[in-house]
């Protein structure tokens, strides 16, 4: 395992352009009201475009105060490095009818990009959650995410809050080289599909000393996505810290390049999890190693679900087609709500391979008796303390059927 890189060159590069910044375009002097009703949509949107024009550094401001904002895209290509500072509160209409695409911020196509502040972006989710029903059909009605990063490159992402998003929070689409440091993400636990950040086809990118607590996965990390360090998450209410969905869908590129260290899961549905649908198309999971980890009453702890189906869905009972390999759960401690505290099940006809679990120390205290491991086609390595003892019963168990959202 390579040593991880926290502050990337680029990441110094944004530090510097930001203490040298020239020009401050400051939304109320586009237009922007302060009342607490104001929308400031348009002044925003000019502000951006003046400072993304400028030649030198430069910052749009959005102050302190409640401010009503419909969807918008922010758009680059920049002249040169851009930072949106939002110390106020960002309010999106409470009513999805009156939002027509799928992102309610969108930064597109930025090189330089820094998003910062005390603000929050408040999604006023409740009454779209209502109307969430992805539980009963696959042709779901689409609801708009907090904050888009499409094709955002060198950027950094500091100290700003999402607050009840609609459905995901943060969505990291096609970029390279993006920080995420001190964000605080919240929405109940109940709140569906609120999935805190979900990457996609991205590279190099780093969550760090970040807060979550959402209704769904607190980190996700969907196909094609390469160099990701998670480090210092809290993580819970949610559903734990997963790789997939994978092989939902044809054309996945390859997951590789994880290593998440030192977090901590509190209450969560599950832990550390990968997750691939049965029946997949063929595709691969690799170099993905967890460590450190702090659990305090966790459902499913560990678990590798190559049988992920939830609500039904399945069409087919068919093996998953994604191959996993060169995973490592290291140092995983702490209590679990579930007897089964560690899940290895692969998928029968591409079983797991290079798994490696070593120092395990998780403890159920429910009136089943003591935590247990279930494996099926995959012979780990292990090494270090394993409580529960790790795939002792596998011989006895060729398939398992873990049930896990």
């Amino acid at each position: 395992m390579g040593k991880i890189s926290i502050l990337p060159a680029a990441i110094a590069l944004l530090f510097f352009a930001s203490t040298a910044r020239s020009l401050v375009c400051d939304i109320t002097k586009y237009g922007a009201g302060g009342g607490p009703s104001s929308d400031i949509t348009q002044a925003l949107v000019s502000a951006w475009k003046e400072a993304c024009a400028a030649t030198e550094a430069s910052k749009v401001l959005v102050p302190a105060g409640t401010h009503v904002l419909r969807e918008v895209v922010l758009e680059g290509p920049c002249k040169s490095s851009i930072e949106v500072q939002v110390d106020g509160t960002l309010q999106a209409p409470a009513d999805p009818a009156q939002m027509k695409t799928d992102g309610w911020v969108v930064f597109r196509g930025v090189d330089l990009l820094t998003l910062s502040g005390s603000g929050t972006f408040d999604g006023q989710g409740k009454t779209a959650w209502t109307k969430n029903d992805c539980n009963l059909k696959t042709d779901c009605v689409t609801l708009p995410i907090n904050i888009r990063f499409d094709s955002v490159t060198n950027g950094m992402v500091k100290d700003i809050t999402s607050l009840d998003s609609k459905q995901f929070h943060v969505n990291v689409l096609n970029c390279k080289n993006l920080t995420f440091q001190h964000v605080t993400i919240t929405a109940p636990g109940d709140s569906p599909n609120t999935d805190g950040i979900h990457i996609g086809r991205s590279t190099g990118i780093n969550i760090i000393d970040t807060g979550i607590k959402t209704g769904d996965d607190c980190i996700s990390i969907g196909d094609g996505s390469e160099q990701m360090t998670i480090t210092g998450v809290t993580c819970g209410p949610g559903h734990g810290i997963s790789v997939g969905s994978l092989g939902k869908y044809p054309n996945e590129q390859p997951v590789t390049g994880l290593h998440v260290k030192n977090c901590t899961i509190t209450g969560t549905m599950n832990g550390l999890r990968i997750k691939t649908w049965p029946a997949s198309p063929a595709g691969t999971a690799s170099d993905m190693h967890f460590e450190d980890i702090t659990l305090d009453n966790v459902g499913n702890p560990v678990i590798i679900d190559q049988q992920y189906c939830p609500w039904n869905q399945c069409k087919s009972k068919a093996p998953s087609q994604i191959k996993i390999s060169n995973v490592s759960f290291s140092r995983i401690r702490g209590t679990s709500s579930t007897q089964a505290a560690v899940t290895l099940a692969c998928s029968s006809q591409l079983p797991c391979t290079e798994v490696e679990i070593s120092d395990i120390d998780i403890a159920y205290h429910g009136p089943e008796g003591p935590a247990t491991s279930v494996c099926s086609n995959v012979k780990p390595t292990i090494s270090g303390k394993q409580n529960p003892a790790i795939c002792a019963s596998a011989a006895a168990s060729p398939t398992a059927s873990p049930v896990s959202q």
